[in-house]
């Protein structure tokens, strides 16, 4: 198959992904400022251009579902306690929650709201491969893919 034999790219998949990016980035803002989640969606709405020529480079948004974005945050920022927990459950007993990188730990934060909603688990947890990968040159991916793992057969099994 050559490059322009290749299906385009689904424009509501990227501007989902795009969503979660930003979220990540939003959890993160949120946590090291200490501004509330509305404040923060607030600013990235006002100052942040959303367009299909913006660019993460630029410090802008490419085209994505705010609703998505304002969803994933709000929801993280409401249910932080629950989250957190299940993430303790699961982390390594050597790294607890507050010893991870506030990236990663903003990025775990996300997914785990997102498991168990109308979206497949596998997606969401492909999903947020993708972003840690964006994120992370490490192991870390590894770690995301692990933990989701676990926490989406825990919810599956009843057991989250």
């Amino acid at each position: 198959m050559t490059a322009t034999d290749a299906p385009a790219p689904n424009p509501t998949r990227r501007s989902r992904t795009v969503a979660r990016v930003a979220a990540v980035q939003a959890l993160f803002q949120c946590e090291q400022s200490g501004d509330t989640a509305e404040t923060v969606i607030s600013q990235f709405i006002r100052h942040r251009r959303v367009s299909s020529t913006a660019s993460f480079d630029d410090g802008h948004i490419p085209d994505a579902d705010l609703k998505l974005f304002q969803e994933i945050v709000l929801g993280v920022t409401r249910r932080q306690d629950d989250i957190d927990a299940k993430l303790s459950d699961v982390l390594p007993e050597q790294w607890p929650l507050p010893r991870l990188d506030p990236v990663l730990r903003a990025l775990l934060r996300a997914a785990v709201f997102e498991i168990g909603t109308d979206t497949p688990d596998r997606i969401i947890i492909n999903e947020y491969l993708d972003v840690a990968h964006g994120f992370f040159s490490g192991d870390e991916p590894k770690m995301v893919n692990g933990i989701l793992d676990t926490l989406s057969r825990r919810s599956n099994d009843g057991n989250a």
